[in-house]
């Protein structure tokens, strides 16, 4: 029976990098023969990318907090069972483009919906599911906005205020402070060069612990 695999998240607001640094992680580790899933959320099924669709688009009607809150789990739910779940039972690592913390960051910080509705959706759609590393790519608000408006259009979040993204981030860092050591935070605001110095530290830490916990199998 092979060993579980490792659950990585990478977390972080608007423009900070999680693309650019992501294709970075996931180039690093298959040339270290990790057997990766590269995934995203919302989405990483077919249906969670129809959900994701339904989130992100810009349309005439305001969407409900809740109703936002409830599609991402439902979405979140598809994921875990039809890609996350099998990937890390099977041995492989899965680098996930945001999970369950972005759902605290926005949906709480950003939105104001009660802690405690997320928590219980949580319990409820992910059991014992926790990410085993979540790499919080961190920047100044106004930093990573105008890289996020450099890109084009933007999507029903990124239109949001200033003041929301504020929340958000300051929602992230509190995630950090209090995970226990589960998040490593990564400053975003540097080069890429330095930023993937950061990651490629983190990625040596992950690939040791993972050698040892392996040969204990």
């Amino acid at each position: 029976m092979s060993a579980r695999g490792l659950f990585i998240t990478v977390e972080g607001g608007e423009g900070v990098g999680k693309s650019t640094n992501i294709a970075f992680l996931e180039e690093h580790l298959r040339g270290r023969g990790i057997d990766l899933l590269v995934t995203r959320e919302p989405g990483g099924s077919k249906l969670g990318e129809s959900l994701r669709h339904l989130l992100l688009q810009v349309g005439d009607e305001p969407v409900d907090p809740v109703a936002e809150l409830l599609l991402m789990f439902a979405a979140r739910a598809q994921h875990i069972s039809t890609r996350i779940e099998p990937a890390l039972a099977a041995g492989r690592w899965v680098l996930c483009d945001r999970f369950t913390d972005a759902t605290y960051a926005y949906q709480c910080g950003g939105r104001g919906l009660e802690h405690s509705a997320v928590s219980a959706l949580e319990n409820l759609v992910q059991g014992q599911l926790r990410p085993d590393c979540t790499l919080l790519l961190d920047a100044p608000v106004s930093t990573g906005m105008s890289r996020a408006r450099g890109r084009g259009d933007l999507d029903r979040f990124e239109l949001e205020e200033l003041a929301f993204f504020e929340r958000v981030r300051a929602t992230y860092l509190a995630l950090a402070e209090g995970s226990s050591g589960r998040y490593r935070v990564i400053d975003a605001s540097q080069s890429l060069a330095q930023v993937q110095k950061q990651l490629l530290k983190v990625c040596e830490e992950l690939t040791a612990c993972w050698g040892v916990r392996h040969r204990e199998k």
